[in-house]
């Protein structure tokens, strides 16, 4: 997790955004389930009553509420309240904003005394028996028949009044707040009627004015989703495009030394599939991780707010969740890298297959490749349908626990109800709630399908970033002298591959002068191919120095040594593109005359002129439409085009015909008169003519010289010399004949 928020560093402003963004809808989606509950407990139950005291209150329903009010509490309710008598056409109380600011003091003072007077003037059976009680109280010979209740209690001492309300409200002391509030509302509503206020009226507006907030909320948070989204896509995609950029720049620094360390179908793999996965991930890491934890403590800090009493649910609902993710990261992670590494193994067999199609179809082992290929897929499938089952247990195991802790909240809610506890609006804000921190645990559970994948992923892509390239520029460069053609010199060069136990090359001492060949010859594995790839320093020397012009190669910037070289690989490659584009490959600022002077050296301007496209003419991937004779021509052409100081030909005459062989290199030999050409070849007909030849042998240098001098003085050439030349053309035959056709 640490390397993915490594990649996410450049993204910091688009994550804080997201975090701003997501704040904002999960406030949106923290207040919606409030707003359900006040829809219900004040909308319906309350008929759209939302505060517990009366603002407007008839001067005579408010003198019958003062009745059961202490005398030191009757003047603060008053002082909260002015009198108005022209409003409702008759005297009334109307609060004032001091009252609105000190609201909770007037619900300690008249919640009470509004319940009083609610169960005074109901028509239940113990409102019956209170009054009955209280009339009993007074003298019969002042007992009327318009004496109200309310009468007789104005005449009691204060005294008595104020016993008297001890006592009802010790018998309702144990009344849950939830009956309180809804009594005073019923009371409200019944004081605001004697006003000539509409209460359907008012409960309509309020259920209106609710919902039109809901809707808002729902709208902005949608809003507030929707640019989440987008900021989170654009962000993982960026992240994506960095990362294939900094690992394909990466790349291709790499020597041959970290080629071998990775391998191509690896680097493939951890080039599209695993910065894949990183990107995926990114998404989801910016859209629900983020989000997560934002929502699931919104939601824990609502519901105690709502319901204290039944937060041992929520508790029981996350060891749950947690007790399934620790089960299935514990079962799963294991995999998850056994999966990225078959990946890898399934791309390595398909690019050999496809690779070497023609081989497979020319021994007719199509169905050793295809067991081959079947083995490692069905390995690959096997892995996945085990990573998958795991993970498709946890949906149906959330939903269950979900849908038991909803049942769960139901039954405790519904005993809370009953008792008074709690309203029916808060068990469904409580549901709602809990789903929400529910849903934030499992968005969580959701990512660890892809965490540990994605994780894996970013520990290979970060292992190609953070590797150390073996070649690298000097931190102050040397610079050679544009006009200086450069000689070439090894000084006692050994060389072993990395982590190798041998050198592959021994002590090789050697000149290589402008205008002069110098040609390498040995047997398969002698290390000619090895001696001039240290030239461009695809690795770097283990022993000596190499100089060009006198100066050690590794002192120079490996763009400045490689702008001197032409190079021709062992193997022709071409790109895709046009046989244009891959002369001027190496000089893309060359011209036409450019370009056809080149293929006519390298003895390609034939074929070419014979395609109907000419030099526009297409080359496929890898250039299959083409022969190996022409692709090596096209390689040779590129080189030459380049116009470079140094010449290097890896073997690069093998596919050519002796005719166009012995024309390419007469050619090639008035056009280089003033460059160092190094030859490797297997042919002694390709180099005969050259300047210096160079006998290797297991590495180590054991001629050195001309053709003639090598066949009197070094065994190991005149071997090969036997094995490709006849007595007559090592007599001397071959050479002039040669001569003669040049």
């Amino acid at each position: 997790m640490r390397k993915l928020f490594k990649f996410l560093k450049p993204r910091a402003c688009a994550v804080l955004a997201i975090i701003v963004v997501l704040v904002i809808q999960a406030y949106c989606d923290l207040s919606l389930p409030g707003y359900t509950s006040d829809i219900v407990n004040v909308g319906i139950q309350q008929g759209g009553i939302d505060l517990a005291i009366p603002e407007q209150i008839a001067k005579e329903d408010m003198e019958k509420l003062l009745l059961f009010v202490p005398e030191e509490d009757q003047e603060t309710v008053k002082n909260f309240y002015t009198v108005d008598s022209k409003a409702y056409n008759q005297d009334a109380y109307v609060m004032k904003e001091e009252g609105y600011k000190e609201k909770e003091k007037l619900v300690d003072i008249l919640g009470k005394p509004m319940l009083f007077v609610s169960g005074l003037d109901s028509e239940a059976e113990i409102s019956g028996q209170m009054k009955d009680a209280i009339f009993a109280n007074i003298p019969q010979e002042i007992f009327t028949e318009d004496l109200t209740v309310y009468d007789v209690l104005s005449m009691m001492p204060e005294e008595q009044r104020v016993q008297m309300t001890e006592k009802m409200n010790q018998k309702m002391k144990a009344m849950p707040e939830t009956m309180v509030e809804q009594a005073a509302a019923i009371y409200i509503r019944v004081a605001y009627e004697h006003l000539g206020i509409d209460v359907d009226k008012m409960q309509t507006n309020y259920m209106l004015a609710t919902g039109a907030k809901m809707i808002a909320l729902a709208f902005l948070g949608m809003a507030a989703s929707v640019l989440a989204g987008f900021i989170a896509s654009k962000a993982a995609a960026a992240t994506g495009r960095d990362l294939r950029s900094d690992v394909f720049k990466k790349v291709v620094g790499f020597s041959n030394g970290e080629f071998d360390k990775f391998s191509t179908a690896s680097l493939i793999t951890r080039s599209t599939n695993d910065i894949q996965q990183i990107q995926m991930l990114t998404v989801m890491v910016l859209r629900m991780v983020i989000y997560a934890p934002i929502i699931g403590l919104g939601g824990v800090f609502k519901v105690f707010h709502t319901n204290v009493s039944m937060s041992w649910i929520i508790a029981l609902a996350v060891i749950l969740i947690l007790g399934v993710v620790v089960v299935l990261f514990t079962v799963a992670m294991p995999r998850f890298k056994i999966l990225q590494n078959l990946v890898d193994k399934l791309n390595l067999v398909t690019r050999e297959i496809l690779t070497g199609l023609s081989v497979i179809r020319a021994f007719s082992t199509e169905k050793y490749e295809e067991e081959r290929f079947d083995k490692v897929n069905r390995e690959l499938t096997r892995t996945n349908l085990f990573v998958n089952r795991t993970m498709t247990f946890m949906m149906p195991t959330m939903m269950l626990i979900m849908n038991g802790i909803s049942v769960l909240i139901v039954w405790s809610g519904a005993h809370g109800i009953n008792d008074g506890q709690m309203q029916v609006g808060d068990m469904m804000a409580f549901i709602q709630y809990t789903m929400q921190i529910i849903m934030a645990f499992l968005m969580i559970c959701m990512m660890s399908i892809m965490l540990p994948r994605a994780s894996v992923s970013a520990i290979r892509v970060d292992e190609i970033l953070t590797s150390e390239t073996l070649i690298h520029d000097s931190k102050e460069p040397r610079h050679l002298q544009k006009d200086e053609k450069g000689v070439v010199e090894f000084k006692n060069v050994s060389f072993r591959y990395p982590g190798a136990a041998e050198d592959v090359l021994h002590n090789i001492s050697f000149v290589a002068k402008p205008g002069e060949t110098t040609a390498f010859i040995g047997s398969t594995g002698s290390g000619k191919s090895t001696l001039v790839n240290l030239i461009p320093r695809f690795y770097d020397v283990t022993e000596g120095s190499i100089t060009i012009a006198g100066e050690d190669i590794r002192e120079i910037t490996q763009h400045e040594l490689r702008e001197l070289l032409g190079y021709v690989s062992q193997k022709g490659i071409l790109f895709s593109g046009t046989i244009e584009s891959n002369i001027l490959y190496g000089n893309p600022e060359g011209t036409e005359e450019t370009m056809k002077e080149a293929a006519t050296i390298a003895q390609a301007s034939e074929f070419i002129e014979e395609k109907n496209d000419k030099y526009k003419s297409r080359i496929a991937q890898g250039g299959d439409n083409v022969s190996g004779g022409q692709k090596q021509r096209l390689s040779i052409a590129r080189a030459i085009a380049k116009n470079p100081d140094i010449f290097i030909f890896d073997d690069s005459f093998s596919a050519l015909d002796y005719k166009t062989d012995v024309a390419l290199r007469k050619a090639l030999k008035e056009h280089t008169k003033d460059c160092v050409v190094l030859i490797v070849a297997q042919r002694i007909s390709t180099i005969l003519h050259a300047e210096q030849i160079i006998v290797l042998d297991e590495g180590k240098v054991v001629g050195k010289g001309t053709h003639e001098e090598l066949l009197k003085t070094c065994e190991v050439y005149q071997q090969i010399a036997l094995s490709q030349l006849s007595e007559e053309e090592l007599a001397g035959k071959f050479g002039k004949e040669e001569k003669a056709h040049e």
